[in-house]
């Protein structure tokens, strides 16, 4: 699938997989847990992950992590907005969103550069699309039928879990488009963990087929996330080597931005995926150069195999 995706006036067509990196600016993230304590740290991370070839930034100043209060609109202005502003300056070929569902934080992140709102509510303050919508940015809607921070896994939720994903986000979306959001500036989350069971999640991203049916681009939310947990009964970052079975799974289909924390591991499984897949060929006469067929050892010679 090759979506089209429209972003501060630019159609960006997305055959493959862009990567999105996460910046955490918020000290009770569930996967980071205040390891990036510092605007410094923060905007290192976001430099590395830029170098380690992100295509996008995603910047959050709340966790979704449920055991703790929302955070206040000025708090996470605080959190955000520098780094959002640094990227833009430092990275102006990199897309930049933020993870906020707070009209104040939108406005203050457009304002300051941000490309896109990546609102994890599903739409809970229906004036943040025609925020993003007036702004010319993206606006990626995530299925969650609670609100935000609020734990909500009940294995009788849903009749058809995956029918409820795609009648929910279609209906979001029109209401995104009535708003003043181009429909071509949208981007679905099936939302991953968020009012799921582990396997609620799975049988959702077992059938995505059905969620691109609608024609936009998904959001690719797999990275450490608490369904990966359950299948391999590790802690979040113990998760990585299941993200990217995950990532190289969902993202042959193509038409994706996959949100992950390892961004130079996703970056190889997605160039690999492309390779496989035929939407990227090498040249017909490439050979490997020798100084990539071989380990090298102390002294510069082939390392014993």
């Amino acid at each position: 699938m090759t979506a089209t995706l429209r972003v501060r006036g630019s159609v960006r067509q997305i055959s493959g997989t862009l990567v999105m990196g996460v910046v955490n600016a918020s000290p009770e993230s569930f996967s980071d847990a205040g390891q990036y304590a510092t605007l410094d740290d923060r905007i290192a991370l976001a430099d590395g992950l830029v170098a380690a070839g992100a295509d996008v930034i995603d910047i959050g100043g709340q966790s979704a992590i449920t055991n703790q209060p929302e955070v206040q609109a000025a708090l996470e202005i605080e959190r955000v907005v520098p780094i959002v502003e640094w990227v833009h300056r430092a990275h102006p070929d990199v897309l930049i969103s933020v993870d906020t569902y707070k009209p104040p934080v939108v406005d203050a992140v457009l304002a300051a550069g941000a490309d896109i709102i990546n609102d994890v509510s599903g739409l809970l303050h229906p004036e943040v699309a025609g925020q993003a919508g007036a702004a010319g940015a993206a606006l990626v809607i995530m299925h969650n039928r609670a609100r935000p921070k609020v734990r909500l896994q009940d294995p009788d939720l849903y009749d058809d879990v995956l029918a409820d994903v795609v009648s929910f986000l279609a209906t979001r979306m029109e209401r995104a488009v009535q708003a003043g959001m181009p429909r071509e500036g949208i981007v679905l989350d099936p939302g991953p963990d968020f009012t799921k069971t582990p396997q609620q999640t799975l049988a959702v991203l077992r059938g995505l087929d059905a969620l691109r049916a609608l024609g936009r681009p998904l959001l690719l939310a797999l990275s450490r996330k608490d369904f990966l947990g359950a299948i391999l009964n590790r802690p979040p970052r113990g998760r990585d080597a299941g993200s990217l079975a995950a990532l190289a799974l969902l993202g042959a289909a193509g038409g994706n931005i996959a949100r992950v924390h390892d961004v130079a591991a996703s970056v190889d499984v997605v160039r690999t995926v492309e390779h496989l897949m035929g939407r990227q060929e090498l040249s017909g006469t490439y050979l490997l150069p020798e100084e990539l067929r071989h380990e090298r050892g102390a002294a510069g010679s082939p390392a014993a195999t």
